[in-house]
């Protein structure tokens, strides 16, 4: 044995660290959060911070050079009706996708929970989360060709005689287009598709924490299927489909690849975001552009909370 491994036996430096850490383990935690919490906040937190600065400058509309003056002018072009346009579009969106994805989540992760066993529940799993694995571009530039005038949604609608009916709703202003591919309907869908495996999992979840006593409880105290659904099922559900209305809801906020694929030449935040900070160079007015997702989520954060969303995640 070496000479130095028997000082350390005897009372050597890393003996008294070991004692020390052992006698006191608030200090070991310390030591072990210390390096991601220092990435965590100089990375993360400081680019945020770093983002929020930045939308209290301003840009010159002659020079184009930004002043480093702070100022609420730029958040006082959000208000624009242009800008303001875009920030009302994304959250209909945002809130519509998340309806969507709850309401034929639902009923999936209803089955999943109650009903699925052994190797189907794996089944269920797989299906859900198969999607996931692929390609994100892929997946979108698969729908925009699922839903272009050329394919086969319309095709298959022209083959069932119901080409007029397709027409009918394309025509209908806001919601319609040219073609499915290049309408606010083909983004939804796209929006629905990708981001549904979000949903139905925290869904999931919390419906196999629902006791299966408490639904015979209700039918045996006369209450009927529908009752049983929206005075103790849903409630009990509700955290679920929160948790995965936070998912739903932010990613969609987020998202600018989407919209930039599939959907009208209409602008949702994020396709404002990277126009305005690359091409436009207005870094400040893409900085108060992010800040809204920000604030939005954090709000809505605060409300799941207070739902306990949280603990079906």
């Amino acid at each position: 044995m070496s000479d130095e491994a028997i000082t350390d036996r005897k009372g050597g430096p890393l003996t008294r660290i070991s004692d020390t850490l052992w006698r006191k383990p608030k200090l070991l935690i310390f030591l072990l959060i210390l390096p991601p919490t220092l990435w965590l906040g100089i990375i993360y937190l400081g680019s945020l911070f770093a983002l929020l600065a930045q939308s209290f400058f301003s840009i010159d509309e002659f020079t184009g050079i930004i002043q480093y003056e702070l100022t609420l002018k730029t958040y006082g072009e959000l208000f624009r009706p242009s800008n303001f346009d875009i920030i009302i579009r994304t959250i209909v969106m945002a809130m519509s996708v998340t309806i969507g994805a709850a309401i034929i989540g639902f009923p999936v992760a209803y089955y999943a929970a109650r009903y699925a066993r052994g190797k189907w529940k794996a089944i269920f799993y797989l299906g859900v989360m198969m999607p996931l694995w692929s390609s994100y571009l892929v997946k979108v530039y698969s729908w925009k060709l699922i839903l272009a005038k050329e394919g086969i949604l319309n095709w298959l609608f022209e083959t069932l005689h119901l080409g007029w009916l397709l027409n009918a709703y394309l025509s209908i202003p806001i919601i319609g287009g040219n073609s499915l591919s290049v309408s606010s309907t083909g983004t939804f869908l796209v929006f629905l598709y990708v981001w549904i495996p979000f949903m139905i999992l925290p869904i999931q979840a919390s419906l196999e924490r629902v006791p299966h006593s408490m639904l015979e409880a209700s039918g045996d105290l006369g209450a009927r299927p529908v009752q049983t659904f929206r005075f103790v099922l849903f409630p009990l559900a509700l955290p679920g489909v929160i948790a995965g209305s936070i998912f739903t809801f932010s990613l969609t906020l987020g998202d600018y690849i989407i919209p930039q694929i599939v959907g009208s030449s209409r602008r949702f935040i994020g396709q404002a975001v990277y126009a305005y900070q690359g091409t436009a160079g207005n870094i400040p007015l893409a900085a108060a552009f992010a800040v809204v997702p920000i604030l939005l989520m954090a709000v809505y954060l605060w409300i799941a909370k207070r739902q306990g969303a949280f603990d079906a995640l």
